[in-house]
């Protein structure tokens, strides 16, 4: 079975070339899948494997726009529909000036297992544009956002593909581009897109969802290894956008200390815990850097140029980008005493500092599982929006810690079902996969 997935992957990266971090994620999930092909020779059968890495439809397209200046720009806009077994295409839209289509298919890979684990009916997809909305006015936001929108829209809609946020998309950009869709189709079609303000159809605890649920995630994983929780735990969390601002306020209200977060420029470290309405202030309302907390908070450090994963802890988060924690990094983190890793980013741990944190018996919780609180309330937004419903903070919250729950007892017990006990990694990997493979079965060769 290891020579076949060996073959299967050899013509991945051959029919992919160049596309590193993709060849990455279907590695990931090779490497784990053998034992769940062993007991189901059905799905090798059926060629399922090969199925699952070849998307069903990739969509390029260009994006001209214009700036404050009359300067006219193109950008390349990408929408990768990988798998719809289990529903409508879901996942978000990703503009930063390192997006290509590599990018892009490996973030759909591991959606479409991630979504799997959420039990909800949601298939997985991903887009975006190497467009780089940071330093642009609102104005020139809007004007590429309504351009994108202007080629996206044939593509998508509530019972084909619903896109939502990513790095770099945001409540804004999500305005711009529902408005945008609304005018070009005529229709005011909320579940077309997720994480819209609450004003025109948005979920309470959207914004919030990704970073409380890694958290929830990282809660669960404490509890199942001998009742511990994060209360009095010191915790670092990589990044200081969207997800890393409300991990680190959840890991706060459940009684642990950040002492650390990051940007591109370094990170700060506050031995106190890190204030969450600073941070929240720096980064949502002035779009600062983050070496500003420093001059506010005398008894914190920003340390440029450096990996916050040389901060002590017993927690880490990371939630900024892919392959940000590497090997190195990852011994850093054993020798100052940590002994959980919850990847509340996209792959942001490298396969030599997973395997390090596996030898050295460190808790490791991948993105596919621990990240998916964002896709979960996407799901739930579709959900308010096809009923016209509208939840309270409170109960959204309850449910979203109830999938969560849900995708870690499904991780843990597949884990044990196939003898890696404690193997999220494994555990992620086959329980995802065989809900896919189920329902490619079930539809037939399409």
């Amino acid at each position: 079975m290891q020579d076949k997935l060996e073959s299967i992957f050899a013509s991945v990266v051959r029919r992919n070339p160049g596309e590193g971090e993709f060849h990455q994620a279907v590695r990931e999930v090779l490497d784990s899948v053998a034992p769940a092909l062993k007991r189901h020779p059905e799905y090798a059968e059926a060629k399922i494997i090969e199925r699952i890495c070849e998307p069903e439809r990739q969509i390029i397209f260009r994006v001209p726009w214009e700036d404050d200046r009359g300067e006219v720009h193109i950008n390349r806009g990408f929408r990768v529909e990988f798998n719809s077994a289990l529903g409508p295409y879901k996942g978000g839209l990703r503009f930063h000036p390192s997006v290509y289509l590599g990018i892009v298919k490996f973030l759909g890979f591991e959606q479409l297992f991630k979504n799997a684990l959420t039990g909800m009916p949601i298939g997985g997809g991903k887009g975006g544009s190497d467009f780089d909305p940071k330093g642009r006015s609102d104005r020139e936001v809007m004007r590429f956002c309504q351009s994108f929108m202007t080629e996206l829209y044939r593509h998508i809609g509530e019972y084909t593909d619903v896109p939502a946020g990513d790095i770099g998309v945001g409540g804004r950009e999500i305005g711009y581009l529902f408005g945008q869709y609304k005018r070009i189709t005529n229709r005011y079609e909320s579940a077309v897109l997720t994480g819209k303000a609450l004003s025109y159809g948005g979920a309470q605890v959207r914004r919030e969802a990704t970073g409380y649920g890694a958290v929830f995630f990282a809660e669960e994983m404490l509890r199942a290894d001998g009742g511990d929780s994060l209360d009095g735990k010191r915790v670092v969390v990589s990044g200081s956008g969207n997800v890393a601002i409300y991990a680190i306020e959840k890991v706060h209200q459940l009684g642990g200390t950040v002492v650390a977060c990051s940007d591109s420029s370094g990170y700060i470290h506050d031995p106190k815990g890190i204030n969450v309405e600073v941070l929240k202030h720096l980064k949502e309302v002035r779009r600062a850097r983050i070496d500003e907390y420093a001059e506010a908070y005398p008894h914190a450090t920003f340390v440029a140029g450096r990996p916050i994963w040389e901060v002590p802890c017993q927690v880490a988060i990371p939630c900024a980008t892919q392959n940000e924690l590497t090997g190195t990094d990852a011994l850093s983190l054993i020798a100052g005493g940590c002994t959980t890793v919850v990847e509340g980013a996209n792959m942001p741990t490298t396969p030599e500092a997973v395997r390090n944190f596996t030898e050295a018996g460190v808790r490791f919780a991948p993105g596919k599982a621990a990240n998916a609180g964002g896709v979960a309330a996407s799901a739930l937004e579709m959900q308010q929006n096809a009923s016209r419903d509208s939840w309270t903070f409170e109960y959204s919250e309850q449910r979203l810690r109830e999938v969560m729950q849900t995708i870690h007892a499904r991780c843990h017990a597949t884990a044990d079902e196939y003898g890696m006990p404690g193997n999220y990694v494994a555990g992620a990997n086959i329980d995802g996969f065989r809900l896919v493979a189920e329902a490619m079965l079930a539809h037939g060769l399409i």
